[in-house]
C-alpha cells in the first residue's frame, strides 16, 4: 500500500467521524488509532508466544517483563489476549475490551495513549455508537513494518498531521520540517565525518530539542543505516505538543530506540535533557514566537547561571524565541576535547541581522564568530515550508572546524534551487530536487567559492568581516554667538558638551582602525566633532543577500528614448483610429 492509498484509506475514517465529531478533532481519533493499529501489527507474530511465557514467568512467581520484551522481539510488549481483530468479536464490550488491550501494553506505549488522551476517545466514540465501525476500519489495514516501512509510516504520519492542522487553522510547519531539508541538514553535519562514521561498531549521539514527530532524528538514522549499517545512532529529543511527543515516541519505540531519551515539555523552561552533550543536534524551531510564556525562567537563568546556564551571551527580544534555541544546541555542544560536536538549525532572517550593536541578538552572533563556531549559512528558496513563505536559512555550528575553515565563515545562496511541486502543501510550493541536494553538499564538502550564470553562489569570508564597532559621533553645543558651550562642573569642566540633535553614530569595520576611519571619513564634513569613546560598542551582523547582490546597469537612455517615442507614436495612431 502506498503512501497516498494509505493515508486516503485512514482519512476515510473521517467519513464515519462527520457529524458527530467537529473537523478540527478528527486527528484525535485518527492519530491514535493509526498508532494503535502500527504497534498491533509489529506484535502480531509474537503474540502467542508472549502469552506463552507470560504464564510460565506467572507460575514461576517471576516478574515476567524481561522475558516478555525478549520475547516480543521489541523494545515494548502487550500482555493482553486481546488484539485489535479480537476485540471486534464481541460488538457489545468493545469499548471495555479496547480498555483492557491498552492497559496490557508495556509502561512506555501506555504513556503513548495518555498523551493522546485516547480514553477520553474511546468513552466519546462509545457514546456516539460508532467505536465498533472505526475499530473494524484500522483492523483491514496491514501497518507491519514489512508492509509500510518506518519511512513511509513517518511520512504518512506528517501528512494527516498536515490535513488535521489545515482543517483547523493551526500552524502545520510546527510539527515538521520537509523531508528533503532534513535530508540536506544530515548530509551537511555527517559529511565532513565520513571517514570516523564508516568504521565499524561506532556509536554517535543525535538530539532535537524541537522534535516534532521524530521526522529529523529518522532521516538521521536512515542516512547512517546506508552509508554504515554497523555505526549505531542513539537519538535524543524533546517535544511540547502531545500529540507529536506520542507519534515521536511511537515511531522510535519500533525503530529500537530508548524511547526514555525522548523528553516531553518546553525544551526553553523545562530542559529535559539537563547536563547532557551530543555529538550531532539538528532542530527547527518555531520562526518568529515569541517567548513571554518562559520570560521568568530564561531571564532567571541568564540572569544567575550566565555563562554557566544556557544563555550566557545575551537575550534576543521577546518576540522571536528561534535565537534561544540556537544558545540551547550551544549549551549542549560537546567540549572540543572530548571529540567535539556539530549541528544545523534552521532559522529565518532575522537573527542574520537584527538588533544593533551591543543588543541580545547581535551579542549572540558575536559570541558565535568570535568563539569561530559558524561553518556556513545556506539560504534556501522561499515556499519552502508548510506555514511559510519566507526565506529561510540553515546555520551550520561546530567546535571542532577542520583546519582549512578555520577563522572563516562560508555563504551558500541556494534560492535559486527548487523545482516546482505537482500538488502545493499549504505554504509548500517549492522543493529540493536530489540533484539540488547533491550541489550543496558538494560546495559545503569542497568548501569553495563559487559562481553560477555570472552570479556568485558560494562566498568565503574571514569571521572579522560581519564584525563592525559602532561609535557615537558628537558635536559642539553652540551658544546664541556662535561659540562652543563649556562644561562648568566636574569631569566635563572646560570641554565642549554635546549636542544632541547633532548626535550621529558611525558603523566602523573591525577591519578598519577606528582612529584612520574617523579622520578619513567624518572630520573633512565635520573639523569640530569627536567620539564618544563611553558610548563605543562592538556588534556583528550578517548581511547574507548584500554579498550575494550583483549590480545590473540599467538600460542606455538612448535605448529608453527609443522605447517610449515607439509606445506614444502607437497611442497617438490608435486615438486618431478612434476619433476617425
Amino acid at each position: 500500500m502506498n503512501q497516498q492509498a494509505l493515508s486516503a484509506f485512514i482519512w476515510s475514517v473521517a467519513d464515519l467521524l462527520r457529524g458527530d465529531y467537529r473537523q478540527h478533532d478528527y486527528g484525535k481519533v485518527i492519530l491514535p488509532f493509526t498508532v494503535l493499529r502500527r504497534l498491533d501489527c509489529v506484535l502480531e507474530p509474537t503474540k502467542a508466544a508472549v502469552l506463552a511465557e507470560l504464564a510460565a514467568k506467572t507460575q514461576q512467581g517471576v516478574n515476567p517483563e524481561p522475558f516478555l520484551r525478549h520475547k516480543a522481539g521489541a523494545h515494548f510488549f502487550n500482555q493482553s489476549p486481546m488484539d485489535l481483530k479480537k476485540l471486534l468479536g464481541d460488538p457489545d464490550y468493545v469499548g471495555l475490551n479496547l480498555t483492557t488491550y491498552i492497559q496490557g501494553f508495556s509502561p512506555e506505549v501506555r504513556d503513548i495513549f495518555e498523551r493522546f488522551e485516547f480514553q477520553t476517545q474511546i468513552e466519546r466514540l462509545t457514546r456516539a455508537g460508532l467505536l465498533y465501525q472505526v475499530a473494524e476500519k484500522f483492523a483491514q489495514i496491514d501497518l507491519h513494518p514489512e508492509a509500510v516501512s518506518n519511512m513511509q509510516m513517518g511520512l504518512v504520519f506528517e501528512e494527516l498531521i498536515r490535513k488535521f492542522a489545515e482543517i483547523s487553522n493551526e500552524t502545520a510547519g510546527e510539527h515538521f520540517t520537509p523531508r528533503e531539508v532534513i535530508r540536506l541538514m544530515v548530509n551537511l553535519i555527517f559529511i565532513e565525518d565520513d571517514d570516523v562514521l564508516s568504521k565499524p561498531g561506532v556509536v554517535r549521539t543525535i538530539y532535537d530539542p524541537t522534535a516534532g514527530t521524530g521526522g529529523m532524528l529518522s532521516v538521521a538514522g536512515e542516512y547512517l543505516a546506508e552509508h554504515n549499517p554497523q555505526a549505531r545512532l542513539t537519538v535524543f529529543g524533546q517535544e511540547l505538543n502531545p500529540e507529536s511527543y506520542a507519534i515521536c515516541k511511537a515511531d522510535m519505540l519500533i525503530k529500537g530506540q530508548d524511547v526514555a531519551n525522548i523528553a516531553f515539555g518546553n525544551t526553553l523552561s523545562d530542559d529535559g535533557h539537563a547536563h547532557k552533550k551530543f555529538d550531532y543536534m539538528l532542530a527547527n524551531p518555531p520562526f518568529g514566537v515569541e517567548w513571554k510564556k518562559v520570560e521568568k525562567e530564561v531571564r532567571k537563568e541568564h540572569e544567575q547561571q550566565g555563562y554557566n546556564g544556557r544563555f550566557g551571551p545575551g537575550l534576543p527580544r521577546v518576540s522571536d524565541g528561534s535565537m534561544l534555541f540556537l544558545l540551547h544546541l550551544l549549551s549542549k555542544m560537546r567540549p572540543a576535547a572530548e571529540g567535539g560536536s556539530r549541528f544545523g538549525i534552521v532559522l529565518n532572517g532575522s537573527p542574520l541581522f537584527t538588533g544593533g550593536a551591543g543588543s541580545g541578538e547581535s551579542e549572540i552572533r558575536r559570541y558565535v564568530l568570535e568563539n569561530d563556531l559558524l561553518e556556513a549559512i545556506v539560504g534556501l528558496p522561499t515556499d519552502m515550508f508548510y506555514n511559510t513563505g519566507i526565506s529561510t536559512y540553515i546555520w551550520i555550528v561546530s567546535n571542532r572546524k577542520p583546519a582549512a575553515r578555520k577563522g572563516k565563515v562560508q555563504l551558500i545562496d541556494a534560492s535559486a534551487w527548487w523545482q516546482k511541486m505537482r500538488k502545493s502543501l499549504g505554504s509548500k510550493r517549492k522543493e529540493l530536487g536530489d540533484a539540488h541536494i547533491e550541489r550543496i553538499t558538494q560546495l559545503f564538502g569542497q568548501f569553495v567559492e563559487a559562481e553560477e550564470d555570472g552570479k556568485p553562489v558560494s562566498r568565503i569570508f574571514p569571521n572579522e568581516a560581519f564584525g563592525y564597532t559602532t561609535i557615537t559621533v558628537e558635536r559642539p553645543l553652540k551658544d546664541e554667538h556662535g561659540q562652543p558651550v563649556l562644561g562648568a562642573k566636574g569631569k566635563q569642566k572646560g570641554k565642549p558638551q554635546p549636542d544632541s540633535a547633532l548626535r550621529d553614530t558611525e558603523n566602523v569595520p573591525l577591519s578598519d582602525d577606528v582612529e584612520t576611519y574617523f579622520k578619513r571619513e567624518v572630520l573633512p564634513h565635520a573639523p569640530d566633532a569627536w567620539i564618544d569613546p563611553e558610548k563605543t560598542k562592538v556588534g556583528y551582523e550578517i548581511p547574507f543577500n548584500r554579498h550575494f547582490y550583483v549590480f545590473k546597469p540599467p538600460r542606455p537612455l538612448a535605448e529608453i528614448d527609443a522605447d517610449l517615442k515607439q509606445t506614444t507614436d502607437r497611442i497617438l495612431a490608435m486615438i486618431q483610429g478612434l476619433s476617425a
